[in-house]
């Protein structure tokens, strides 16, 4: 830039100071005295041209700033400087509305010119030991930054810790084979700048900007040429794809709360679908770590609890592109910054048509692949539910969110016996009819009848229409009542409370469809037998309920919702 130029430029931003300088920059550094920051813009001014300092705010801090240029300049020198180890790894692009008052360049010193940079390009032929030498000169962020760019090409998987020790220095060599170098294990200065480039690289296109969002109270640096904001649906602002079929996605996370908060978002989160189940996630005491791998997407969640607020991320990326995914996500949380002052309301929602039960703040909640009944049959939580609820599942959830395990199925009885993981106190359970049920009898049926989309079980009044099933099976009851798919599985009690049997399934083999209000229950001496020969005891103290009430309250208190998931 010639002296009239740059005079030029320092006028203008002098001109615009009070209000902060306009234009993009390329921040590189912050000092907490104004000597300190003349040393160090002094030290750039040997290297580089358009070097500026101003006060940052009212604060007492200083910042070193190259610029201005426009922001697509801006974003091309931070990258080539960063590529050629001119200014930190840090350095990050700012619109210089908090730069106040400048003090560089200094007017009394003398035109600059800019002198090729110290490392900027090695001899040909370098040997190890020259690249030994040179290497030893990287300061402690320069290290690191050569970890994480070896690390995000994947090679690397240890600490960013700037310590080249057995592991850096084998990934170094990888490296290098893969690229065609001689692998030494030490990098030259052009496979340092080639390295930091390929890192910069991969961010191409995706238009990393610093997104500050107000009311979450979070500024970021998020892929802006691939999502844009969508609306707030507390505890998330939401970022959805700027394109159709593209599976990107961020979401900011804000929130008060507390410890018991903070491990209820854990929990929820697993339930979206945009956190597949497979995946490494941990909860510790004011943070949590989620990701998420599966069905073309992968997803990275970071949540913490800081005073009061829980704030955080998620960034959701197609499957297979680990490179960017991966940049990503480390940009993101470097860059991760918060209002402490802000944090988002709850009547910050907005109206959508993505409502429903199955929708958590406008996203999926992920369901199980099959939902039926079952109901408790011990003190310890053991359920007693129908064989096609079990069949063939990966897993078996009690409630959405209580696992359990099969403890024995049979198919020709259409039976099942899950016990739960953790321990589980019911507020009821089944007691069996110990007599030959009357016919014509007036039966009530607990069961999700609607899959759970009612948050409890409903009841269906019937009658018992026969001892046997349309075969004369025994062990078999027909009903007269509208049941569901959903309410097999579901306890069949009578007048007294008593539980005269389970609803089977619809068997539909052969194609065989039953007159409408047509339903099997297995009776309560094959139920007793099955859960004996487990080892859970039926003879429980009748229940003697003193009014309907009673027994429906009885039946729902036992009734709970099997959810098989593949």
């Amino acid at each position: 830039m010639t002296g009239f130029l740059r005079a030029a430029c320092v006028a203008f931003i002098a001109m615009t100071t009070s209000a902060g300088a306009q234009g993009a920059w390329v921040q590189v550094e912050a000092q907490p005295s104004e000597a300190e920051a003349i040393d160090a813009a002094r030290r750039y001014a040997l290297r580089l041209d358009e070097v500026n300092g101003f006060r940052i705010g009212n604060t007492r801090w200083y910042a070193i700033a190259l610029g201005p240029f426009t922001e697509a300049e801006a974003a091309e020198t931070r990258a080539r400087l960063r590529a050629a180890r001119l200014i930190p790894g840090d350095a990050f692009l700012s619109d210089g509305t908090s730069y106040r008052a400048q003090f560089w360049p200094d007017e009394a010193m003398p035109e600059r010119v800019a002198l090729e940079p110290r490392r900027e390009a090695a001899p040909r032929g370098e040997t190890r030991a020259e690249a030994l030498r040179s290497e030893r000169l990287l300061s402690a962020s320069e290290r690191r930054e050569l970890q994480v760019a070896l690390r995000g090409a994947g090679f690397y998987e240890g600490g960013i810790d700037g310590a080249f020790g057995r592991g850096t220095r084998e990934a170094m060599q990888a490296w290098q084979a893969a690229r065609g170098f001689d692998a030494t294990g030490v990098m030259t200065i052009a496979e340092r700048a080639a390295l930091i480039e390929e890192y910069d690289t991969v961010l191409d296109g995706l238009g990393m900007r610093r997104v500050a969002d107000d009311v979450a109270g979070i500024a970021i640096d998020m892929p802006t040429e691939r999502v844009a904001f969508d609306r707030y649906a507390p505890p998330f602002a939401r970022y959805v794809a700027r394109d159709d079929g593209d599976a990107a996605q961020v979401l900011l996370i804000s929130q008060r709360g507390d410890g018991a908060t903070l491990r209820g978002l854990y929990a929820v989160m697993q339930t979206l679908e945009i956190v597949p189940e497979e995946g490494p996630r941990e909860m510790r005491e004011r943070d949590f770590t989620l990701v998420g791998r599966g069905d073309g997407i992968v997803s990275h969640t970071e949540a913490r609890l800081d005073d009061g607020r829980i704030k955080g991320f998620t960034v959701v990326w197609p499957e297979g592109d680990e490179a960017r995914r991966t940049r990503i996500v480390e940009e993101m949380r470097t860059s991760f910054a918060i209002d402490r002052d802000t944090v988002m309301d709850d009547d910050e929602a907005e109206p959508s048509e993505d409502q429903g039960i199955d929708l958590l703040a406008g996203l999926t909640i992920r369901r199980p692949d099959l939902l039926r009944s079952g109901f408790y049959v011990s003190q310890t939580g053991h359920v007693l539910t129908t064989a096609d609820a079990t069949a063939g599942c990966a897993r078996v959830t009690l409630d959405r969110d209580i696992e359990a395990r099969v403890v024995d199925s049979d198919a020709d009885l259409g039976l099942s016996l899950l016990a739960p993981e953790q321990p589980l106190a019911p507020r009821s359970q089944a007691t069996f009819l110990n007599a030959v049920p009357r016919l014509d009898a007036a039966v009530v049926l607990s069961g999700f009848s609607f899959d759970g989309a009612l948050g409890a079980p409903s009841l269906t009044y019937g009658t018992l229409a026969d001892l046997r099933g349309l075969d004369g099976e025994e062990g078999k009851r027909r009903l007269t009542l509208a049941a569901r798919s959903g309410d097999a599985g579901g306890p069949v009690l009578d007048g007294s409370g008593a539980v005269l049997g389970m609803l089977l399934a619809t068997d539909t083999a052969g194609g065989r469809t039953l007159p409408e209000n047509v339903a099997f229950a297995a009776d309560a001496d094959a139920l007793r037998k099955f859960l004996s020969e487990n080892g859970i005891s039926a003879d429980l103290p009748a229940f003697a309920p003193t009014s309907r009430r009673q027994i429906e309250d009885h039946a729902r208190d036992m009734t709970v919702l099997v959810g098989c998931w593949n």
